[in-house]
């Protein structure tokens, strides 16, 4: 057997080549060092941003409460008999002065026939008094007749005068009681179901009324606000850092118990005068219109009253706001340098899906609200505007490394 012997300068070239190929065909697989990466390629990471500024904004207060009748009127009779008929449609639409029961007036209109006849012989009575004193005055200056007589007849005039004024006001009474009879609506409105029915004995005042008439446009909404939130909202309009949105006027929004918005805004009508002691809060009552007859007594609302008018305010979106471990509000903006700085805010209530801020903005700071998983307290990043497409990665390089070569 022959062997060939290679010799040791060849072999080692042999390899330094094999070995340059390998490395370089690794090297094609692995990403390029930031050191390496084309001239204007940026390592920054892009974050979108806000520029925070200054407006007016209405400061609301959402309170809950019930929906209360306009005008209320419980039908009652005020004089006892038969019910003869009921002459509405329970549920219905009834006017001020319409006809709802009649009670039997037989025995009310005897009594005022009664009482017209008591007045007619007390005005026939009367003539014959009245001539009969006229008669003894002028005997009385002759000495025909004696004092005492002509006061008994002067005292007899004023009894039957006397006489007729009562039987007047028993002819009224009576008139009265058989128009009480006709049981009729005090109000406009809608009348609920009727507690009795045709044949059913009523007495006068009682406890329990026939039916009841609500007036339901305009219709009442009364919600309550704690005394310490009515109190620090009074504190910012004498400081003036609030202005009243008008008294007793401020225009208030309705949301219906399903969530929905109701239609029509009211006004703020007035707040009571007093605290309740059990619950430390204070009751406010607004007007809506009800023209469509929406809103019924004793729903459940929620009133978004605006209570003042707040200039200059710093309001920001909820998504640009994060909490630390205390429960500090910050948020993070990208200073004149382009890096990341950590704000730590003060926030004063939620305005919809955003913040109102009083310490830690102003306005013209640029508030990172897209990719703040990106953001690092003191990395530097490139700020785009919030929303606005990036162009991807390779295609950016791309573009420019042709206008490089152009």
């Amino acid at each position: 057997m022959t062997f060939r012997v290679i010799p040791s300068s060849s072999f080692t070239y042999r390899s330094l080549a094999v070995m340059a190929v390998a490395l370089s065909l690794a090297a094609c697989g692995k990403p390029q060092a930031p050191g390496n990466m084309p001239p204007g390629a940026s390592a920054r990471p892009e974050v979108g941003v806000i520029t925070v500024q200054a407006q007016t904004v209405a400061i609301t207060s959402e309170l809950s409460g019930r929906t209360v009748a306009n005008v209320v009127a419980e039908i009652r009779p005020q004089i006892g008999g038969i019910v003869q008929s009921r002459l509405f449609r329970e549920g219905g639409e009834v006017k001020a002065g319409e006809l709802l029961y009649q009670i039997d007036p037989a025995v009310y209109q005897a009594n005022h026939e009664s009482a017209k006849a008591g007045l007619a012989k007390a005005e026939a009575n009367l003539v014959t008094v009245r001539l009969k004193a006229e008669r003894y005055k002028n005997l009385l200056s002759s000495g025909m007749v004696s004092q005492q007589a002509y006061d008994d007849a002067n005292a007899a005039l004023r009894q039957a005068e006397a006489d007729i004024a009562a039987g007047k006001a028993l002819v009224d009474l009576a008139r009265i009681n058989l128009a009480y009879t006709r049981v009729v609506s005090p109000i406009s409105g809608r009348i609920g179901k009727s507690t009795v029915t045709q044949g059913a004995l009523v007495t006068a005042n009682q406890p329990t009324a026939l039916a009841m008439v609500q007036q339901l446009d305009p219709i009442n909404v009364d919600v309550t606000q704690s005394s310490s939130e009515m109190m620090q909202m009074k504190r910012a309009l004498e400081a003036g850092s609030l202005k009243n949105a008008g008294a007793n006027q401020a225009r208030v929004k309705l949301l219906l118990d399903d969530g929905s918005a109701y239609p029509l805004e009211g006004r703020m009508a007035f707040s009571e005068a007093t605290v309740d002691t059990g619950t430390g809060t204070v009751t406010l009552r607004a007007i809506f219109p009800n023209p469509k007859r929406d809103l019924l007594p004793g729903m459940y609302v929620r009133a978004v009253v605006e209570q003042g008018v707040k200039e200059q305010a710093i309001v920001v979106p909820q998504q640009g706001v994060t909490h630390d471990p205390r429960g500090n509000a910050v948020a993070m903006v990208v200073n004149a340098e382009g890096k990341v700085e950590a704000r730590i805010l003060k926030t004063e209530r939620a305005i919809g899906d955003k913040w109102l801020v009083t310490e830690g903005l102003a306005a013209g700071d640029k508030l990172i609200v897209d990719g703040l998983q990106k953001a690092r307290p003191g990395a530097p990043v490139t700020a785009v505007a919030a929303g606005a497409p990036s162009a991807p990665p390779q295609a950016a390089m791309a573009d420019k490394a042709s206008a490089a070569k152009q």
